[in-house]
């Protein structure tokens, strides 16, 4: 970390604003390919997805119902969008929203988009999430 900003600091401005997130409705997976999968065709039009290529592998993420069976997959994900858009320049977002769920033990799966961004939890655990963030002082549509 900079040595200008502790993590303590960014915690501090993480949890000074207070944000609006809403629980998506349905189930999601997290696909893994080859890097040199192509693109793929499946993740109907519509829907929630996202495709992320790196040297190493291609991550799909979408409803189960749309991966092949021959694909390696964990399901069982749901998704809390935060309601945006979010500016670029918006410091410590994601930590003011992961630092609680992770000291309440809550794994979290991130995506990132243009003007907002997801955290996935494991479905068993989405009440938690939400208490969790509500405790924090975040509005959390179910």
């Amino acid at each position: 970390m900079a040595p200008w900003i502790r993590s303590t600091e960014l915690l501090y401005l993480a949890s000074m604003k207070t944000l609006d997130l809403y629980v998506l409705p349905k189930e999601l997976c997290v696909a893994r390919l080859p890097a040199g999968a192509e693109w793929p065709g499946w993740p109907k039009p519509g829907g929630f997805y996202s495709v992320t290529r790196t040297e190493t592998e291609l991550s799909v993420v979408c409803e189960p119902a749309e991966v092949p069976p021959e694909s390696t997959c964990e399901t069982g994900w749901r998704a809390m969008g935060v309601k945006g858009p979010l500016q670029f320049s918006e410091v410590g977002i994601l930590a003011g929203l992961t630092h609680p769920l992770a000291q309440a033990r809550v794994s979290v799966f991130v995506i990132s988009t243009y003007d907002t961004d997801y955290i996935l939890v494991k479905a068993e655990q989405v009440g938690r999430a939400v208490e969790v963030l509500r405790s924090e002082g975040h509005r959390v549509e179910v």
